[in-house]
């Protein structure tokens, strides 16, 4: 419920000011023909006509009334806007689109770094007001055999987690917006995500107990202790993949997830497998 309301407030932003600009277009353009068709009629009259000269002084009065240089520089503004609005909804449509795809029965070979991508931008409103979030994704990552929407779940959790625990560090130290990071690579037949924040991180005595289920650091209402018990489900049980972190108290966190690139490596037992 929560990220469905964060995806409406980030489809209803470039909304409005396409909504904005398209007004003002409208009564713009209606500026504009009443010039066009005082120029027309000027344009009507004989050039020897004794009303020419009239009709000009009158054409380069209404210009002036306009503000013509205003209108001419401003509307190619409003529509470049729009334009860059609507390229916004269309990228939040399809990053959706492609977050909220159906499980698969089977592992495909799938993009993680689209995969990152499309989650990063469903993921926006979690993040943007408190952290910057860059992304280092190796062009030359092949296509991982996984379950893709499980995958993204995971990237998903991690994002999450890094935001909440940089908005902590931010409401108890007065700091600036945090940075979010997410990377990844290939190392022999694994694929590499790393997610590393700037948060509060976390203490060494509980790092053993963060992929517990139900186990949450976190107030009541802002975690149910599921996320990372989930994430370690999905890449452990699911992918025989490995999830870590590396912390220290106060400096911040970096999770990283290794998946098996294809199938032989994944049929070897992975810890937690028997359960």
């Amino acid at each position: 419920g929560q990220l469905a309301a964060g995806i409406a407030h980030e489809i209803n932003t470039p909304t409005q000011f396409i909504n904005d600009n398209v007004h003002f277009l409208r009564d713009a353009f209606g500026d504009i023909d009443k010039l066009i068709k005082s120029l027309k009629a000027t344009l009507d009259e004989s050039l020897t006509a004794p009303k020419h000269l009239d009709r000009l002084n009158q054409y380069r009065s209404k210009a002036e009334e306009l503000d013509e240089a205003y209108l001419l520089e401003e509307i190619p503004a409003a529509l470049d806007q729009s334009l860059e609005g609507l390229e916004r909804i269309s990228k939040i449509v399809r990053a959706m689109k492609e977050f909220s795809h159906p499980g698969e029965k089977d592992k495909k070979a799938a993009d993680l770094n689209s995969i990152i991508k499309s989650t990063v931008i469903v993921a926006t409103n979690e993040w943007k007001y408190i952290a910057e979030l860059d992304t280092d994704l190796d062009p030359d990552l092949p296509p991982v055999l996984c379950f893709a929407s499980e995958i993204g779940q995971v990237i998903l959790n991690l994002i999450v987690n890094a935001a909440q625990s940089i908005e902590e560090r931010v409401k108890d130290e007065g700091m600036s917006k945090g940075r979010i990071t997410v990377t990844s690579a290939k190392k022999g037949n694994e694929a590499i995500i790393c997610v590393s924040d700037t948060g509060s991180g976390i203490a060494e005595d509980i790092q053993s107990k963060i992929f517990d289920p139900f186990f949450t650091t976190k107030d009541v209402g802002v975690g149910s202790g599921q996320g990372l018990s989930m994430a370690y489900s999905i890449v452990v049980k699911k992918h025989a993949g490995q999830i870590d972190v590396q912390s220290d108290e106060g400096q911040g966190a970096t999770f990283t997830v290794k998946i098996p690139i294809n199938d032989s490596e994944s049929k070897k037992p992975q810890p937690g497998m028997e359960a």
